[in-house]
């Protein structure tokens, strides 16, 4: 568990930006969420939704949302790796961030925020430097500085260095400018995915630069 820290004066006014624009997000993207799950329904069957502990603000563990995007672990099938099984539909969800829809819900339940470090793994809490687990200090986003530039492209470290330089520099017109690049990114269809990775290798606790 992350130790919890003083409030941001712009934390207040980014709950009621978060709980505006993720409500309209859900209400006018709902015909969009409804022929997504039909399609990972038919293309990779049910359930249509991935559900993952994660760390959220201060480290305290939420459920997760998003729309599955690869197949079931089927040894008989040659289905074990991320890279086995993940299938061009689930590549062109990733690709698109269509897979992130249903994380609106976490942003209306306060788990999450339109903008923030993306939540990691459970397990990468005991792993973090004292200065990387600073990124437990906001809720985290479903799209975030990190993710601008180079997602899953950038080492760990330097998707850290991003989440951290995010935390201390957070404000509205920051969030406007990311949400705008996020834009660019998803039509660019940039950093989807590390070198010779399905999406990103592991963090192990080590530097990686």
């Amino acid at each position: 568990m992350v130790a919890d820290v003083a409030a941001h004066p712009y934390d207040a006014v980014k709950r009621v930006v978060d709980l505006v624009s993720a409500g309209i997000g859900l209400v006018v993207l709902s015909p969009v969420i409804g022929v997504v799950a039909l399609m990972v329904a038919v293309k990779l069957g049910r359930p249509v939704m991935f559900a993952q502990q994660r760390p959220g603000k201060n480290g305290r563990i939420f459920t997760l949302r998003k729309f599955r995007s690869m197949l079931d672990v089927d040894e008989s099938k040659g289905l074990v790796t991320d890279e086995q099984r993940l299938t061009s539909f689930g590549k062109a969800l990733r690709a698109t961030s269509l897979d992130e829809l249903p994380s609106l819900w976490n942003v209306v339940r306060g788990d999450m925020s339109v903008v923030g470090p993306r939540p990691l793994l459970v397990e990468y809490l005991p792993r973090y430097t004292q200065e990387q687990a600073r990124r437990h200090e906001v809720r985290p986003g479903i799209t975030g500085l990190a993710q601008v530039n180079g997602r899953n492209a950038l080492s760990w470290d330097s998707k850290f260095t991003l989440d951290v330089k995010y935390v201390d520099t957070r404000s509205l017109f920051v969030d406007m400018r990311i949400l705008l690049d996020t834009v660019k990114s998803v039509i660019a269809r940039e950093g989807i995915s590390a070198d010779g990775q399905a999406t990103m290798p592991k963090f192990d606790g080590t530097a990686d630069d």
